[in-house]
């Protein structure tokens, strides 16, 4: 028997359609991406979720327009499906 995993993550990865892929690009042209699904399986709280960070980011940045990581290295948690920060050192004044 074999096992095998789909990690959606690496579509989003494949540079054969998507620039730069392991390059975070806020102001990156809107493309297709799996980061909510696709079809019958597609995320219902995806317009929730975006608005969420959107609002998020924008009252962050216009409270601290200062604000810069204080790493260029951020410290990734050992994941193989939802990858996430151990943590996300910040400056701002």
């Amino acid at each position: 028997m074999a096992i095998c995993h789909w990690v959606s993550g690496a579509a989003n990865h494949d540079p054969d359609h998507f620039v730069d892929p392991d390059q975070l690009n806020v102001r990156r042209s809107p493309q297709r991406h799996l980061a909510f699904g696709y079809g019958s399986h597609f995320c219902l709280g995806a317009p929730l979720a975006r608005l969420e960070i959107e609002v998020a980011l924008h009252t962050l940045l216009t409270r601290f327009p200062r604000l810069r990581l204080k790493t260029t290295e951020p410290s990734w948690k050992p994941r193989i499906v939802f990858r996430g920060l151990n943590a996300l050192p910040v400056v701002f004044s």
